[in-house]
C-alpha cells in the first residue's frame, strides 16, 4: 500500500471512530506532514482523494474540515451471525425489480449497472466495426471455449502486472460474470451441497443457489470489515462446506473491500478445509487511489480460488463478456459451457481484444473512477439533505453503491413499490438475503449524472420515508 493510501485509511478510521467529528477542522497540510512524517505532496494527495470521496471538505483560507455525513454502519448486534437456508426462493422478486429498471421513465437508483454514458461507446463500436469486416467462418470455431486466444492472453498479462501468475490456458471466456460464477459453482458442487455466502450478499449468488438446488450458510458481513472469519471457521468445522462465494472488493451491496491481510487469511482458511473460493471480482477495477487492491487470487497457493471478472461494470454492459481464471477446473468449466450456452459471442470477444490492444482501457478506467467518486459524493450529500436524520448511510471508498439503513418500522419492499409509483427505483434489502433481517435497508446506485431530476427524486424519497415513520 502506498504512503498516501496509509494516510487515507488512517484518517477514514479516525473519522469513523469519531476522533474527528462532522464539521471539525483537520490538521493542516503542514501539521499533517509533521504528524505523519510524510512529504507535503503525499499529504496533499491524500487530502485530495479524501475530498473527492466526500470524507472531508476544503474551505478557502480556512483548511480542511470533516464533511457532514451520516453514521457509518456496523452489523446490528441483533442480527444472527450465521443463518441457514435449506432452500432459496428469491428469483421472481429479483426479476421484478431488475425489469422495472429497464423503463426509461424510471430513475434507476435500484439498478446494478453504472450509467452506460460513462462507457467509451464510440471507440468500442469502432473496434466492433473493424473486426466485423474481417470475420471469417473459422472465427466461430476459433472462439469456442476457452475463448479468444488474444483476449485470454491480454487478461493473463493484466494478472501478471499485479504479480499473479495465471496462464491463458487457465482462463475461460464467458457470457458475462454471471455465467462465470454459475459455471464455477456448478463445477465444484452437486445438488444438496452446502455453500457459504455473505449476508447481505449479491442477489446473483442467491439465484445460483436456487437454480442449482444448493443449501446456504449465510455469514454476517460487516459494512466496514466484511465477513467475520471467526464465524466462517466455526461454520467450516460444523458443516460439510463445498464452496464459498464472496466479493472481496467493492462488495455488493455493502461496498466494503477486504484488506490484503484478511484476503490472505480467508484463502488460507478455506484451503485448510479444502473449500473452493469463488471470487466475484466484477467491481475490482472501481477502486479509489493509485494502486489496485490485490484480489484474493493473489494469495492462492493451492489452486483453490476461481477468480471471476467481467467488463460489464467498467467498460461495456451490452457485450456480455466475462471470464474465470479457473486453474484446475478450466477443462470442466469449458465442458459445462459447451453444454449450456456453447460459447461467448465471437464478434464481441474479437471487438474487446481489438479495443484492449489500443491501450485505451486504463485511461478510460482512470476517468471512470474519478467520475464515479464525484457522483457518489453528490448523491451522498443529497441523501443526507433529504433523508430523515435516523437514516444511516454506509459509504466505503470506491464503487458506486451506498447501503442505507432506515428505522426498523420502515419496510423497504413497501417503500420500493411506493417509490416506483413515482418512477423512482431503489433496490430493497429483501434482494440481498434469504432471510428478512434487511427489510429496513436498501441499496442506492450513485453512478448517474446528478441534476434537478435526481435531486427531486431523492427529496420525494425522503418524503415517502418520513410518511412511513408517522
Amino acid at each position: 500500500m502506498a504512503k498516501y493510501q496509509h494516510l487515507i485509511a488512517t484518517i477514514q478510521q479516525q473519522i469513523a471512530a469519531e476522533i474527528w467529528l462532522p464539521g471539525e477542522k483537520l490538521p493542516s497540510l503542514r501539521e499533517q506532514v509533521t504528524l505523519s512524517g510524510m512529504s507535503l505532496m503525499t499529504v496533499m494527495h491524500a487530502y485530495q482523494v479524501l475530498e473527492s470521496q466526500g470524507w472531508i471538505q476544503s474551505r478557502p483560507q480556512s483548511g480542511y474540515f470533516v464533511s457532514p455525513r451520516a453514521e457509518f454502519l456496523t452489523q446490528p448486534a441483533s442480527h444472527q451471525k450465521v443463518q441457514l437456508a435449506e432452500s432459496v426462493d428469491i428469483n421472481a422478486f429479483i426479476f421484478e425489480v431488475l425489469n422495472a429498471c429497464r423503463d426509461p421513465a424510471i430513475l434507476p437508483f435500484g439498478s446494478a449497472f453504472p450509467d452506460p454514458e460513462l462507457f467509451p461507446q464510440r471507440q468500442l463500436m469502432r473496434s466492433l466495426n473493424a473486426v466485423s469486416h474481417s470475420l471469417t467462418p473459422m472465427d466461430a470455431l476459433n472462439n469456442l471455449p476457452p475463448g479468444n486466444e488474444s483476449l485470454r492472453k491480454t487478461l493473463a498479462q493484466r494478472y501478471a502486472l499485479q504479480g499473479i501468475q495465471v496462464s491463458p490456458e487457465e482462463i475461460v471466456i464467458t457470457n458475462g460474470a454471471m455465467e462465470a460464477l454459475n459455471l464455477s459453482m456448478q463445477a465444484v458442487t452437486e445438488p444438496g451441497d452446502w455453500v457459504v455466502i455473505e449476508n447481505p450478499c449479491f442477489y446473483g449468488a442467491l439465484q445460483v443457489i436456487e437454480r442449482l438446488k444448493l443449501r446456504a450458510v449465510a455469514i454476517a458481513s460487516d459494512p466496514q470489515h466484511g465477513m467475520d472469519l471467526d464465524e466462517l471457521a466455526r461454520a467450516l468445522a460444523r458443516w460439510p462446506i463445498k464452496a464459498c462465494w464472496m466479493m472481496t472488493s467493492q462488495q455488493n451491496p455493502l461496498g466494503c473491500t477486504l484488506s490484503s491481510e484478511k484476503k490472505a487469511a480467508l484463502v488460507a482458511l478455506l484451503a485448510l478445509h479444502q473449500v473452493t473460493l469463488i471470487e466475484d471480482d466484477v467491481y475490482g477495477e472501481l477502486y479509489v487511489g493509485g494502486e489496485k487492491p490485490l484480489p484474493a487470487k493473489a494469495f492462492d497457493r493451492h489452486d483453490t480460488v476461481l477468480h471471476c471478472g467481467s467488463f460489464s461494470k467498467n467498460l461495456v454492459a451490452g457485450f456480455r463478456v466475462g471470464w474465470v481464471a479457473a486453474g484446475q477446473h478450466a477443462r470442466k468449466i469449458q465442458h459445462l459451457q459447451l453444454m449450456s450456452t456453447l460459447a461467448t459471442s465471437a464478434p464481441m470477444q474479437l471487438a474487446l481484444a481489438n479495443y484492449l490492444s489500443t491501450r485505451s482501457y486504463d485511461s478510460h478506467l482512470r476517468r471512470l473512477r474519478q467520475t464515479l467518486a464525484q457522483r457518489k459524493n453528490l448523491a451522498r450529500q443529497s441523501l443526507k439533505r433529504h433523508l430523515p436524520a435516523e437514516a444511516k448511510i454506509n459509504d466505503s471508498p470506491g464503487g458506486y453503491f451506498l447501503w442505507i439503513a432506515l428505522p426498523k418500522q420502515v419496510n423497504t419492499t413497501e417503500l420500493y413499490y411506493r417509490a416506483l409509483a413515482h418512477n423512482i427505483s431503489i433496490a430493497p434489502g429483501k434482494m440481498f438475503s434469504s432471510g428478512d433481517q434487511y427489510q429496513n435497508y436498501f441499496r442506492f446506485n450513485t453512478s448517474w449524472a446528478w441534476g434537478d431530476a435526481q435531486e427531486l427524486a431523492v427529496s420525494l424519497l425522503g418524503e415517502l420515508i418520513a410518511e412511513a415513520l408517522t
